[in-house]
């Protein structure tokens, strides 16, 4: 009989144990777990791929790597409790256990873009999947024009990354938006930054629109509207470039679950580039 570890590696459906090394809330609903990439020797990752969580017991999510792609001690993950495996996951606690299977998919075009302007759309708990492809971006500052960062929350409680943001102003350019300056019932201190959707940021950002490369995350319906203000302001949808975590079920392209159109969105994504893959966005209940 192999060893557990030769097992799991020879097994690519089977999930990897680790452990809970800390857990950090982000919002009333959303925390990042820092787990051990060491003990159970997971893979390095690409900034924009994706792993297979397991809540034991419950079930399996993909959930895409939040953390820096050059940390080798640790992987974290920014989830947010919306479902039965993903409360599990967010209740765990250190020393907790879970199952890790990955990276899958396709990462952001960091290498592709060196020599470019590059503007980072992100809307709600989309920063989280575009946090690597920022932590790359800013640890290779000197291979890329001007970066702007463009987030948007619904409101100023849901805003991720706070601090972080704070220490990323100074190096690239970041603009901050939130849908509503309070939450319905929330007693919140008041917000003086800018009220509107993200694309509202868009006009404002400054980049070169005939070399600039653009990562976008967020609602479907947000990345949509992204990409046709982008489009407006002279970005084409070959330079667009989106995360979507649609439907995904087995990470592998068994299942057909997260099937849009032609695409595999485990296999042929997350990132795709929005002029392949925006046509099938807009079909609806596809």
């Amino acid at each position: 009989m192999l060893p557990v570890s030769e097992a799991v590696a020879a097994t690519p459906l089977a999930p990897r144990l680790t452990h809970v090394d800390r857990v950090e809330r982000e919002t009333a609903d959303t925390v990042t777990l820092h787990v051990s990439a060491v003990d159970t020797e997971l893979p390095p990752f690409a900034p924009g791929q994706f792993d297979m969580l397991s809540a034991l017991g419950v079930g399996e999510v993909p959930i895409s790597v939040s953390g820096d792609p050059d940390d080798r001690v640790t992987r974290q993950y920014t989830i947010r409790a919306v479902g039965a495996v993903t409360r599990a996951l967010t209740s765990l606690r250190p020393g907790g256990v879970m199952g890790v299977r990955g990276p899958y998919g396709h990462p952001w075009p960091v290498e592709a873009a060196v020599g470019a302007d590059v503007v980072v759309v992100a809307g709600g708990l989309g920063l989280a999947p575009l946090r690597p492809a920022i932590h790359h971006l800013l640890a290779h500052r000197d291979r890329y024009g001007r970066i702007s960062i463009l987030y948007g929350a619904r409101s100023p409680d849901e805003l991720l990354f706070a601090d972080e943001m704070q220490r990323w102003q100074s190096d690239v350019d970041v603009a901050v938006t939130v849908d509503a300056p309070s939450a319905p019932g929330k007693a919140i201190p008041p917000w003086d930054g800018r009220v509107g959707v993200v694309t509202t940021l868009i006009p404002d950002a400054l980049f070169d629109p005939h070399r600039a490369t653009a990562l976008v995350c967020g609602p479907e319906v947000m990345m949509r509207f992204t990409a046709r203000a982008l489009a407006d302001q002279g970005v084409t949808g070959e330079r667009v470039y989106v995360s979507l975590e649609r439907s995904m079920a087995c990470g592998v392209g068994l299942c057909g679950h997260c099937q849009l159109g032609p695409f595999f969105v485990c296999v042929d994504g997350p990132v795709l580039r929005h002029g392949l893959v925006g046509p099938w966005l807009a079909v609806r209940e596809l």
